[in-house]
């Protein structure tokens, strides 16, 4: 299993949505700094997203990053998550904010952002994706709809070639070549 650095958003909005169990699965571990946590459980979040930190689960392990890169003009976790998946070298980032994304693939990081992750579970079939994408509509995420049409499309054409595999007949070996 791989090792994750989280920034608030994706989390945020996998808790709100009823996906937040999908990331030990396609992940292992996820790694979210002090500034993401307080982000997280400052009162203004909601409340949902309080109570998941509250209990905590085993696979998210909060830590700060020893040297914050300050050439990054980004929020506070936004920083402290790209510091800290340079240094610990995570095999990804979960970002959303499109500023946070370029910085963090300038350093050559890996990124993936909460569609991304949705996407990934679908594919997984640990949710279905056209009913979490409602869920996330309700919610205050901002995306291009288009990106979430084109994802919703790439589902749709996945399940359809699954579905086509499942019912086609086996092919008898030296038939059809």
């Amino acid at each position: 299993m791989s090792v994750v650095v989280a920034d608030t958003s994706p989390l945020n909005y996998l808790v709100q949505t009823g996906a937040i169990s999908v990331l030990p699965k396609l992940y292992g571990q996820v790694v979210i700094p002090q500034a993401v946590f307080d982000e997280l459980s400052d009162p203004g979040a909601p409340e949902s997203v309080r109570r998941w930190l509250a209990v905590r689960p085993s696979w998210v392990e909060v830590r700060s990053p020893k040297i914050i890169d300050a050439t990054l003009a980004l929020g506070r976790g936004e920083v402290e998550a790209i510091s800290l998946a340079q240094e610990i070298q995570a095999d990804e980032i979960l970002l959303d904010e499109r500023r946070a994304r370029s910085a963090a693939l300038e350093r050559g990081l890996t990124v993936t952002g909460t569609l991304g992750i949705l996407e990934a579970a679908a594919k997984r079939h640990l949710l279905e994706l056209a009913e979490v994408v409602k869920q996330l509509e309700r919610t205050n995420f901002r995306i291009d709809p288009a990106l979430v049409r084109a994802a919703l499309e790439r589902d749709a054409q996945r399940v359809k070639q699954e579905r086509a595999a499942k019912t086609s007949p086996p092919r008898e070996p030296g038939i059809g070549r």
